[in-house]
């Protein structure tokens, strides 16, 4: 299989270029780093012996905390190209075959390094304190979409929560609370789950998967003034802390085709982006099937209040938006697992047996 180095430039500028300008002030990492080599495999089938596709592949953001070292890719398709044609400068890779029964294959390697993020509370407390500004680019994560309302009961519950509360973090706080206590990861959610942060509220129902969970965190943060925003990416090998939240066998490597995991970010000025997992609270308590009071349940909430544990890597932050180029399905609900049509009909990525790919990891 071919590998284009040309390509290869292409994005490696696309990424120094986004590590030159940051659009917003980002948080403290720590010196602690991991590497993983990752390989995404496509060979995509269809029922008919010739047939057109089109497939759209999200890219990992580069960040402080997170780098992609090396990417290399290749396969038979007839046109391809990057791009971050979207409010959200989500990274894809976008390849697209013309109607043949030849195999549609794409392979894309990358070595990655990501490092433990989390941002000191006492730097949270004393920003949140000083009561500064949003900046206009972190404003946009204020805005509802159609799965993040900001009104109705979302409205009303965020108020609830945040009676009397002027700083920021206390709001924070507040509601992280509430959502870690009252929500539950239910098993029988396909894939990540939708992230409708209005249904679950107007239902009453608060269980789901990682992105049911993170979009009512952020639906409730927003409600009450403070930026917010889902971040979808995937998980890349052992958690430190337990099986529930990543595993490798004895060499470091996994299969990690189903890993997909969203997570959370808020924004206080003079912090910057603080990074938060409330779902992953509940897969906790379901997995090593402890109660919300057990101590490691409180001990990983209280670490993921304001940190990460980078045996994952995040992809983008995209609700309710269109892809580039444009697909038939529009606009996209998100963007953290690979997107393909086939004669304009659109493959079920929550089943990628079907669907025909393979992600696996090995930890160096």
């Amino acid at each position: 299989m071919k590998t284009d180095r040309r390509d290869f430039l292409h994005y490696a500028t696309l990424l120094a270029g986004a590590a030159c300008c940051p659009t917003l002030t980002w948080a403290e990492t720590t010196n602690e780093s991991r590497r993983f080599n990752l390989q995404f495999d496509f060979n995509i089938k269809y029922d008919e012996p010739a047939f057109p596709a089109r497939l759209w592949v999200p890219l990992p953001e580069y960040r402080s905390y997170q780098k992609v070292r090396e990417l290399t890719f290749g396969g038979n398709y007839n046109a391809f190209e990057f791009n971050t044609q979207n409010p959200y400068d989500a990274r894809t890779f976008y390849a697209q075959w013309e109607k043949s029964a030849t195999p549609k294959k794409l392979s894309i390697q990358m070595e990655v390094e990501t490092m433990e993020r989390s941002v000191p509370l006492e730097k949270i407390v004393k920003a949140s304190r000083r009561n500064l500004p949003i900046p206009e680019k972190a404003a946009l994560y204020l805005e509802p979409s159609a799965h993040i309302p900001t009104d109705g009961k979302v409205k009303a519950k965020a108020d609830e929560l945040t009676k009397g509360l002027i700083d920021r973090f206390e709001r924070v706080k507040a509601i992280y609370d509430w959502v870690t206590e009252v929500t539950f990861r239910d098993p029988k959610v396909i894939g990540c789950g939708i992230g409708n942060a209005g249904k679950m509220m107007q239902s009453g129902y608060f269980g789901g998967k990682c992105t049911d969970i993170s979009s009512l965190f952020v639906a409730l943060l927003r409600a009450a003034g403070i930026p917010a925003r889902e971040v979808f990416g995937i998980r890349l090998g052992k958690s430190h802390f337990s099986k529930a939240l990543g595993k490798s066998n004895a060499n470091g490597f996994a299969d990690i085709t189903t890993w997909q995991h969203c997570r959370a970010e808020y924004y206080i000025p003079g912090a910057g982006w603080i990074p938060s997992d409330p779902a992953d609270i509940t897969k906790l308590e379901l997995v090593e099937k402890i109660g919300y009071n057990n101590e490691r349940t409180q001990a990983l909430k209280a670490r993921y209040l304001h940190s990460w544990e980078m045996n994952w890597i995040g992809f983008n932050h995209a609700r309710d938006f269109i892809l580039s180029p444009r697909p038939e399905q529009y606009p996209l609900n998100m963007f953290g697992y690979p997107y393909a049509e086939v004669n304009d009909e659109v493959l079920d990525y929550y089943n990628p047996e079907q669907f025909a790919y393979r992600f696996t990891s090995q930890e160096v």
